[in-house]
Protein backbone atom coordinates (compact mmCIF):
# COMPACT_ATOMS: atom_id res chain seq x y z
CA UNK A 1 0.00 0.00 0.00
CA UNK A 2 1.44 3.56 -1.19
CA UNK A 3 2.25 6.17 1.51
CA UNK A 4 1.55 9.39 0.85
CA UNK A 5 4.42 11.21 -1.04
CA UNK A 6 5.59 13.42 2.57
CA UNK A 7 5.26 10.29 4.53
CA UNK A 8 7.55 8.68 2.15
CA UNK A 9 9.97 11.39 2.40
CA UNK A 10 9.92 11.51 6.20
CA UNK A 11 10.66 8.35 6.23
CA UNK A 12 13.69 8.38 3.20
CA UNK A 13 15.22 11.17 5.40
CA UNK A 14 14.42 9.31 8.61
CA UNK A 15 16.71 6.47 7.15
CA UNK A 16 19.48 9.39 5.83
CA UNK A 17 19.89 10.79 9.14
CA UNK A 18 20.53 7.02 10.68
CA UNK A 19 22.90 5.79 7.54
CA UNK A 20 26.17 4.91 7.76
CA UNK A 21 29.40 5.58 5.31
CA UNK A 22 28.00 2.00 3.07
CA UNK A 23 24.58 2.78 2.88
CA UNK A 24 23.99 6.86 3.00
CA UNK A 25 23.42 6.56 -1.17
CA UNK A 26 20.56 4.46 -1.13
CA UNK A 27 18.02 7.08 1.18
CA UNK A 28 19.40 10.02 -0.78
CA UNK A 29 18.62 9.00 -4.05
CA UNK A 30 15.44 7.53 -2.93
CA UNK A 31 14.55 11.10 -1.30
CA UNK A 32 15.60 12.77 -4.64
CA UNK A 33 13.50 10.51 -6.70
CA UNK A 34 10.45 10.98 -4.41
CA UNK A 35 10.69 14.45 -4.99
CA UNK A 36 10.69 13.98 -8.39
CA UNK A 37 7.23 12.53 -8.17
CA UNK A 38 4.49 13.38 -11.02
CA UNK A 39 2.60 15.60 -8.84
CA UNK A 40 5.31 17.66 -7.42
CA UNK A 41 7.09 18.47 -10.81
CA UNK A 42 4.79 21.79 -11.33
CA UNK A 43 5.59 23.08 -8.14
CA UNK A 44 9.11 22.18 -8.70
CA UNK A 45 9.61 23.92 -12.10
CA UNK A 46 8.15 27.18 -10.37
CA UNK A 47 10.55 27.41 -7.35
CA UNK A 48 13.68 26.09 -9.77
CA UNK A 49 13.15 28.25 -12.99
CA UNK A 50 16.15 30.97 -13.50
CA UNK A 51 18.47 29.33 -10.45
CA UNK A 52 21.87 28.57 -11.25
CA UNK A 53 23.09 25.86 -8.85
CA UNK A 54 26.97 25.89 -9.94
CA UNK A 55 26.80 29.57 -9.64
CA UNK A 56 25.87 29.39 -5.90
CA UNK A 57 28.19 26.50 -5.01
CA UNK A 58 31.26 28.90 -6.41
CA UNK A 59 29.57 31.54 -4.60
CA UNK A 60 29.71 30.20 -1.58
CA UNK A 61 32.77 28.16 -1.98
CA UNK A 62 34.25 32.08 -1.91
CA UNK A 63 33.46 32.24 1.93
CA UNK A 64 35.91 29.30 3.04
CA UNK A 65 39.03 30.68 4.41
CA UNK A 66 41.97 28.64 5.53
CA UNK A 67 40.49 27.03 8.62
CA UNK A 68 38.79 23.70 7.90
CA UNK A 69 34.84 23.77 7.83
CA UNK A 70 34.81 27.95 7.44
CA UNK A 71 32.99 27.78 3.89
CA UNK A 72 29.08 28.70 4.04
CA UNK A 73 26.28 28.39 1.70
CA UNK A 74 25.59 31.62 0.43
CA UNK A 75 21.81 31.29 0.48
CA UNK A 76 19.78 34.11 -1.10
CA UNK A 77 16.89 36.83 0.91
CA UNK A 78 14.26 35.11 -1.27
CA UNK A 79 12.79 31.72 0.77
CA UNK A 80 11.55 30.64 -2.76
CA UNK A 81 14.97 30.82 -4.66
CA UNK A 82 16.53 28.96 -1.42
CA UNK A 83 13.64 25.93 -2.05
CA UNK A 84 14.48 25.75 -5.11
CA UNK A 85 18.19 25.47 -4.78
CA UNK A 86 18.01 22.95 -1.92
CA UNK A 87 16.15 20.91 -4.78
CA UNK A 88 18.62 21.10 -7.23
CA UNK A 89 21.46 21.03 -4.49
CA UNK A 90 19.47 17.14 -3.40
CA UNK A 91 19.46 15.69 -7.16
CA UNK A 92 23.19 17.11 -7.78
CA UNK A 93 24.43 14.97 -4.15
CA UNK A 94 22.23 11.49 -5.11
CA UNK A 95 23.73 11.80 -8.35
CA UNK A 96 27.26 11.57 -7.30
CA UNK A 97 27.44 10.10 -3.71
CA UNK A 98 31.23 10.81 -3.21
CA UNK A 99 30.48 14.67 -3.55
CA UNK A 100 27.79 14.56 -1.27
CA UNK A 101 30.60 13.35 0.73
CA UNK A 102 32.86 15.81 -0.04
CA UNK A 103 30.53 18.74 0.27
CA UNK A 104 29.32 17.67 4.04
CA UNK A 105 32.51 17.29 5.10
CA UNK A 106 33.19 20.58 2.93
CA UNK A 107 30.34 23.05 4.42
CA UNK A 108 29.24 20.72 7.10
CA UNK A 109 32.26 20.03 9.30
CA UNK A 110 31.59 17.95 11.93
CA UNK A 111 34.91 16.29 12.64
CA UNK A 112 37.19 13.36 10.68
CA UNK A 113 34.29 11.03 9.68
CA UNK A 114 32.37 11.61 6.52
CA UNK A 115 29.70 9.89 7.80
CA UNK A 116 29.34 12.88 10.18
CA UNK A 117 28.78 15.93 7.47
CA UNK A 118 26.42 13.60 5.73
CA UNK A 119 24.65 13.56 9.32
CA UNK A 120 25.17 16.99 9.23
CA UNK A 121 23.84 18.26 6.36
CA UNK A 122 20.77 15.87 6.62
CA UNK A 123 19.87 17.81 9.89
CA UNK A 124 20.57 21.27 9.21
CA UNK A 125 19.67 21.56 5.75
CA UNK A 126 17.36 18.92 4.47
CA UNK A 127 14.91 18.16 7.75
CA UNK A 128 14.49 22.30 7.42
CA UNK A 129 13.63 22.11 4.06
CA UNK A 130 11.66 19.24 4.11
CA UNK A 131 9.41 21.23 6.19
CA UNK A 132 9.85 24.58 4.27
CA UNK A 133 9.01 22.48 1.18
CA UNK A 134 5.67 21.09 2.58
CA UNK A 135 4.25 24.19 3.84
CA UNK A 136 4.76 25.36 -0.09
CA UNK A 137 3.09 22.97 -1.49
CA UNK A 138 0.24 23.19 0.86
CA UNK A 139 -0.07 27.24 0.39
CA UNK A 140 -0.45 26.55 -3.61
CA UNK A 141 -4.30 25.08 -2.67
CA UNK A 142 -4.86 22.37 -4.07
CA UNK A 143 -3.30 19.55 -2.94
CA UNK A 144 -5.46 16.79 -2.81
CA UNK A 145 -3.48 15.05 -5.22
CA UNK A 146 -0.19 14.88 -3.76
CA UNK A 147 -0.86 14.87 -0.15
CA UNK A 148 -4.03 11.91 -0.08
CA UNK A 149 -2.39 8.70 0.00
CA UNK A 150 -3.27 6.21 -2.84
CA UNK A 151 -5.83 3.38 -2.67
CA UNK A 152 -4.14 -0.28 -3.09
CA UNK A 153 -6.92 -1.76 -5.62
CA UNK A 154 -5.94 -5.50 -3.49
CA UNK A 155 -8.44 -6.20 -0.97
CA UNK A 156 -7.60 -9.37 1.22
CA UNK A 157 -9.95 -12.09 1.63
CA UNK A 158 -9.58 -13.93 4.69
CA UNK A 159 -11.81 -17.33 4.89
CA UNK A 160 -12.39 -20.34 6.49
CA UNK A 161 -13.84 -23.59 4.83
CA UNK A 162 -17.15 -21.88 2.75
CA UNK A 163 -15.90 -22.35 -0.56
CA UNK A 164 -18.87 -20.58 -2.30
CA UNK A 165 -19.10 -17.88 0.05
CA UNK A 166 -15.17 -16.77 -0.78
CA UNK A 167 -16.32 -17.53 -3.87
CA UNK A 168 -19.08 -15.31 -4.12
CA UNK A 169 -17.16 -12.33 -2.22
CA UNK A 170 -13.99 -12.75 -4.84
CA UNK A 171 -16.65 -11.89 -7.72
CA UNK A 172 -18.15 -8.98 -6.48
CA UNK A 173 -14.49 -7.48 -5.69
CA UNK A 174 -13.60 -8.51 -9.57
CA UNK A 175 -16.41 -6.78 -10.61
CA UNK A 176 -16.69 -3.54 -8.82
CA UNK A 177 -13.11 -3.11 -10.25
CA UNK A 178 -11.23 -4.30 -7.21
CA UNK A 179 -8.21 -7.04 -7.01
CA UNK A 180 -9.58 -9.92 -4.60
CA UNK A 181 -6.10 -11.55 -2.75
CA UNK A 182 -7.22 -15.22 -2.02
CA UNK A 183 -4.61 -16.66 0.65
CA UNK A 184 -4.73 -20.61 -1.35
CA UNK A 185 -4.32 -19.11 -5.11
CA UNK A 186 -0.86 -17.34 -3.64
CA UNK A 187 2.40 -19.39 -3.98
CA UNK A 188 4.04 -20.79 -1.14
CA UNK A 189 7.72 -20.09 -1.88
CA UNK A 190 8.69 -21.83 1.04
CA UNK A 191 6.72 -19.52 3.92
CA UNK A 192 3.88 -20.56 6.74
CA UNK A 193 0.23 -19.22 6.45
CA UNK A 194 1.61 -15.61 8.33
CA UNK A 195 4.27 -15.38 6.16
CA UNK A 196 1.94 -15.21 3.25
CA UNK A 197 -0.68 -13.16 4.66
CA UNK A 198 1.96 -10.66 5.77
CA UNK A 199 4.05 -10.96 2.28
CA UNK A 200 0.57 -9.58 0.73
CA UNK A 201 0.25 -7.09 3.83
CA UNK A 202 -0.29 -4.29 1.07
CA UNK A 203 -4.00 -4.42 0.38
CA UNK A 204 -5.44 -1.93 1.02
CA UNK A 205 -8.79 -3.39 2.45
CA UNK A 206 -9.85 -6.21 4.06
CA UNK A 207 -12.96 -8.66 4.27
CA UNK A 208 -13.42 -11.34 6.85
CA UNK A 209 -15.75 -13.86 6.22
CA UNK A 210 -16.92 -15.28 9.60
CA UNK A 211 -18.61 -18.41 8.91
CA UNK A 212 -19.76 -21.92 11.07
CA UNK A 213 -16.62 -23.57 10.06
CA UNK A 214 -15.56 -25.08 13.54
CA UNK A 215 -17.12 -25.80 17.23
CA UNK A 216 -15.66 -24.76 20.48
CA UNK A 217 -16.39 -23.94 23.92
CA UNK A 218 -15.06 -22.48 27.01
CA UNK A 219 -14.07 -26.42 29.53
CA UNK A 220 -17.12 -28.13 30.66
CA UNK A 221 -19.57 -25.58 28.48
CA UNK A 222 -21.89 -26.60 25.36
CA UNK A 223 -19.93 -26.48 21.95
CA UNK A 224 -20.69 -23.27 19.76
CA UNK A 225 -20.49 -22.95 15.99
CA UNK A 226 -17.38 -20.26 15.37
CA UNK A 227 -15.08 -19.60 13.08
CA UNK A 228 -11.67 -21.24 12.38
CA UNK A 229 -8.86 -19.85 14.71
CA UNK A 230 -6.62 -18.82 11.76
CA UNK A 231 -9.70 -16.87 10.57
CA UNK A 232 -9.55 -14.72 13.78
CA UNK A 233 -5.73 -14.50 13.76
CA UNK A 234 -5.93 -12.66 9.91
CA UNK A 235 -8.77 -10.81 11.31
CA UNK A 236 -6.73 -9.39 14.39
CA UNK A 237 -3.69 -8.89 12.13
CA UNK A 238 -5.31 -6.97 9.62
CA UNK A 239 -7.20 -4.88 12.35
CA UNK A 240 -3.51 -3.91 13.75
CA UNK A 241 -1.93 -3.47 10.20
CA UNK A 242 -4.61 -1.62 8.27
CA UNK A 243 -6.78 0.31 11.24
CA UNK A 244 -10.58 -1.26 11.89
CA UNK A 245 -11.77 1.19 9.42
CA UNK A 246 -10.47 -0.71 6.50
CA UNK A 247 -11.53 -4.06 7.75
CA UNK A 248 -15.01 -5.52 7.09
CA UNK A 249 -16.20 -8.78 8.81
CA UNK A 250 -19.16 -10.71 6.87
CA UNK A 251 -21.40 -13.35 8.80
CA UNK A 252 -22.80 -15.90 7.43
CA UNK A 253 -24.86 -18.28 9.55
CA UNK A 254 -24.72 -18.85 13.25
CA UNK A 255 -22.00 -18.28 15.21
CA UNK A 256 -20.24 -17.10 18.24
CA UNK A 257 -18.62 -13.81 17.56
CA UNK A 258 -15.68 -12.73 20.17
CA UNK A 259 -16.37 -9.91 22.29
CA UNK A 260 -12.50 -8.46 22.02
CA UNK A 261 -13.68 -8.04 18.08
CA UNK A 262 -16.86 -5.71 19.16
CA UNK A 263 -15.47 -2.48 17.62
CA UNK A 264 -15.13 -4.23 14.32
CA UNK A 265 -17.67 -3.60 11.61
CA UNK A 266 -19.82 -6.71 10.73
CA UNK A 267 -22.40 -7.29 8.41
CA UNK A 268 -24.64 -10.38 7.64
CA UNK A 269 -24.39 -12.26 4.55
CA UNK A 270 -27.56 -13.91 3.48
CA UNK A 271 -29.28 -15.16 0.16
CA UNK A 272 -30.75 -12.07 -0.18
CA UNK A 273 -27.33 -10.13 -1.48
CA UNK A 274 -28.12 -7.02 0.48
CA UNK A 275 -24.21 -7.59 2.10
CA UNK A 276 -22.90 -6.12 -1.55
CA UNK A 277 -24.15 -2.86 -0.58
CA UNK A 278 -22.93 -2.68 3.27
CA UNK A 279 -19.56 -4.38 1.88
CA UNK A 280 -19.66 -1.55 -1.17
CA UNK A 281 -20.39 1.07 1.59
CA UNK A 282 -17.58 0.14 3.55
CA UNK A 283 -14.91 0.24 0.86
CA UNK A 284 -16.56 3.71 -0.20
CA UNK A 285 -16.21 4.99 3.18
CA UNK A 286 -12.76 3.61 3.53
CA UNK A 287 -11.87 5.75 0.73
CA UNK A 288 -12.21 3.56 -2.36
CA UNK A 289 -14.15 4.85 -6.01
CA UNK A 290 -16.92 3.06 -5.91
CA UNK A 291 -19.38 2.75 -9.00
CA UNK A 292 -22.81 2.09 -8.01
CA UNK A 293 -23.97 1.23 -11.02
CA UNK A 294 -21.79 -1.91 -10.61
CA UNK A 295 -22.63 -2.84 -7.48
CA UNK A 296 -26.51 -2.95 -8.17
CA UNK A 297 -25.67 -5.30 -11.24
CA UNK A 298 -22.96 -7.59 -9.59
Amino acid sequence: MAQDIFAEINNAVLDLQTSQLQTYARPLNKLAQLLRHPDLEPYNAELTEGLDLEAFIAESEKTGGSMIGSAQLAWPDDPRKTLGLTLLLIEKLAANPDYAATFGHHFFYSGQKVIAGIHAFTGQLIIPFVRDYKNYIQSKGNTETVLKPSFSRKVFIVHGHDEGAREAVARFLERIGLEPIILHEQANQGRTIIEKVVAHGDVGFAVVLLTPDDEGCARGGVPEPRARQNVLLELGFFIGRLGREKVCALKRGTLEIPSDFAGVVWETMDGSGGWKQALARELDAAGHSIDWNKVMRA
